[in-house]
């Protein structure tokens, strides 16, 4: 665990802490604030869930649902009346909302935080500010921009909505003069981010947790493999020499150092050929990547967003185990339920669901995690548990 510079603005304002009992609200109701609200109330907190639907994963998992929108602050500041705490399992919510939440509780991580990262040109302008690698970009508010950046960055390269995008969401890989033109018909008019090709050697993400005092603990970092723009396999520990590993969770570090960040957010990189790093997203809330923390860390993602959000000490960020996670998407209910009995035959797998009604194709439903006495070991387990499940040959 290490201590950085950037304390300032309320994140460093040395509140004091929330021990438990205290009430805790997470806005979002997916997967990421089911399993926050499960580690907070495990710990004696309290937990609000704010959702704009009743029917989610987090609903069965807290004390008190709320549906609401989160485009309505008033609404939304109505519904917080008696939180000690409020934070996020997703960046898409207005950070007028989020604003006007922090007038009234503990926010974390602050909302200008979230404003600055929730859109892709935001986020792209203050990593170059600061001095942070990313791949080359550009901003396009009209089709001029788009011709202009497509000449000095090159084709291929992909062309991204700059806000409320994800899991490949609001983006399309162009190569050619056509596929511009088709990307700008399908994507726009509205600020968009032109991004070079970035022919990567790896994915990999770094989960690190922040407090209040400036201590971060870094997870290690994690190599992630996708498969059409979602998540599809992260292993620990990554196989990636000792020095990018240190480079990766160094950036992390520095990066939520410099935004005075409070909570568990996560930084990814694409690795280039040549060892260097660049920074692709920033995620400011716990990532898919980091579910396999539960079963293999000493303390979760999940643990450790309650304790930052609360004021308390950071757990120990230190894996026990070499571990891999699969997602399981809806694609794997098409032939009916899931063979969960085949899967959990596999020694070192543990299976968790997300509760949600209706799998559809690309949809995450659940991950399998696995541990074993590798990282090689336990990726064979999570695959061939969930080649089973999926009743794949």
């Amino acid at each position: 665990m290490t201590r950085a510079a950037g304390n300032h603005g309320p994140a460093a304002a040395g509140d004091a802490p929330l021990l438990p009992g205290a009430r805790l609200g997470v806005l979002g109701g997916g997967q990421l604030g089911m399993m926050f609200a499960t580690a907070a109330r495990r710990m004696g907190y309290r937990v609000d869930v704010f959702s704009d639907v009743a029917d989610c994963p987090a609903a069965r998992h807290c004390d008190r649902l709320h549906v609401v929108r989160f485009d309505d602050p008033a609404a939304l500041v109505e519904a917080a009346v008696g939180l000690d705490a409020l934070t996020f399992e997703f960046e898409n919510v207005s950070a007028a909302a989020a604003s006007a939440l922090a007038d009234r509780t503990r926010v974390r991580p602050d909302p200008a935080i979230l404003h600055t990262v929730q859109d892709r040109g935001r986020e792209k302008a203050f990593l170059v500010q600061h001095g942070f690698p990313v791949v080359p970009h550009a901003l396009i508010r009209d089709r001029g921009d788009l011709e202009h950046a497509a000449v000095r960055l090159g084709l291929p390269a992909v062309l991204k909505t700059a806000a409320f995008g994800y899991d490949g969401k609001g983006q399309r890989r162009v190569g050619s003069r056509a596929d511009l033109e088709a990307a700008w018909s399908d994507l726009g008019p509205g600020e968009l981010v032109l991004e070079a090709w970035v022919d990567f050697a790896a994915e990999l993400s770094v989960v690190a947790a922040r407090g209040a005092d400036g201590a971060i603990a870094p997870f290690a970092p994690v190599h992630n493999r996708h498969r059409n723009h979602v998540l599809d396999l992260t292993t620990a520990p990554a196989p990636l020499p000792r020095a990018v590993q240190d480079e990766a969770q160094r950036l992390a570090a520095a990066i939520l150092g410099s935004l005075g960040y409070v909570g568990v957010g996560c930084v990814e990189f694409f690795l280039l050929g040549d060892g260097r790093l660049l920074v692709n997203e920033i995620a400011p809330r716990p990532h898919n990547s980091g579910h396999l923390t539960v079963e293999a860390c000493a303390c979760s993602q999940f643990e450790q967003q309650v304790r930052a959000v609360c004021g308390l000490p950071l757990g120990s960020p230190r894996q026990l185990a070499p571990a891999a996670m699969a997602n399981l998407l809806g694609d794997c209910w098409a032939g009916g339920e899931p063979d969960w009995a085949a899967a959990l035959a596999v020694p070192g797998v543990s299976l968790t669901l997300y509760g949600k009604s209706a799998p559809r194709p690309g949809r995450k439903m659940g991950h399998l995690t696995a541990v074993a006495a590798t990282a090689a070991e336990a990726e064979a387990a999570v695959i061939a548990a969930r080649d089973r499940a999926c009743r794949r040959a």
